[in-house]
């Protein structure tokens, strides 16, 4: 994608700035926004898949950016600039991701909303996208449903279940056996066991990520977290995409079973398969692909913000 285009469809974006979150528990996170050069027609928070670092959604980012979005990237803690000395020192699980680090995020969106509906005069929505992890942990983020609407990019319930043939095969082994084991090993679950753009797991996210791995149902119907499951509360469009070649990290029924928790909510599945766009494969990362951004995130965020009319409205003014 050529980040000059300046064509009505995909206007240059503006500057970026680098802020912290404070989260619940008194933590600082680095994060970065991504300003439209003009107005902010509405605002984005991009959450991360499983131990996977912001810089690798800047593109993506870039390009909300530039159809009017003030866009939120950040890490959670234990990654890229958020992780402080070894990752084997860093204590926090994925409950801490989502309850903590997804909230504060969350917070900072919609505070820049309401600061720029104040300035503009003008009610702008909120969208929160999450890539993998990012889309199935957003439940547990407390006032998640502050979002105008939610955008599920290969995010699901990762039971071992849910796989086919080999695939469901090495996903047990990877919950039952290789996570686990690496984790008590090495004190940290190794990036290149977890996929090609992810950095090294803490002890206590790989273990958490193996526990509800193995559960039927994955993370919800862990009893631990009951009392914080939010999907059900959330009332508003859901969007949740799978890619067909994505065998490994998000089948189709792996991310119906997400879709089935927001059982309040506006919920559409859709699927995106290369061969439609003349393309040999995406898999799991290939939709925030920079030189496949062109062709990709106009279909992505097409649907989500026709659905939301706060989106729709705002975004055409």
């Amino acid at each position: 994608m050529s980040q000059a285009s300046t064509t009505p469809d995909s206007p240059s974006s503006g500057h970026s700035n680098a802020i912290q979150l404070r989260c619940a528990d008194g933590r600082l996170l680095q994060a970065r926004w991504h300003n439209p050069a003009g107005p902010v027609r509405a605002v984005a928070v991009i959450s991360p898949a499983m131990a996977v670092a912001s810089p690798f959604y800047k593109g993506f980012a870039e390009w909300l950016a530039g159809r009017g979005y003030a866009v939120l990237s950040y890490d959670y803690r234990g990654i890229g600039p958020n992780l402080k000395g070894h990752v084997r020192q860093e204590p926090a699980g994925l409950r801490d991701w989502a309850r903590l680090d997804m909230a504060a995020a969350l917070r900072a969106g919609h505070k820049r909303r309401l600061a720029a509906q104040e300035a503009q005069g003008q009610k702008l929505g909120l969208l929160m996208i999450g890539h993998s992890f990012g889309g199935q942990a957003i439940g547990l983020a407390e006032g998640f449903e502050q979002a105008d609407a939610l955008l599920g990019v290969a995010a699901q319930a990762a039971d071992w279940r849910f796989w086919a043939g080999l695939q469901r095969i090495k996903a047990a082994l990877f919950f039952h056996a290789l996570l686990p084991a690496f984790g008590h090993a090495l004190g940290h679950a190794p990036g290149w066991l977890l996929g090609p753009r992810a950095q090294g797991l803490p002890k206590a996210a790989a273990l958490d990520w193996a526990r509800w791995g193995r559960r039927k149902g994955y993370l919800f119907t862990d009893p631990s977290l009951r009392a914080e499951l939010g999907y059900d509360r959330f009332t508003g469009p859901v969007h949740l995409w799978n890619v067909t070649d994505d065998t490994l990290f998000g089948p189709g029924p792996a991310v119906d079973h997400l879709g089935r928790q927001f059982s309040g909510a506006q919920v559409q599945r859709l699927t995106l398969d290369p061969q439609q766009l003349g393309l040999r494969a995406i898999g799991h990362f290939g939709m925030f692909r920079r030189d496949l951004g062109e062709r990709i995130w106009p279909l992505l965020l097409g649907p989500v913000e026709q659905a939301t009319p706060v989106l729709r409205q705002s975004l055409l003014a």
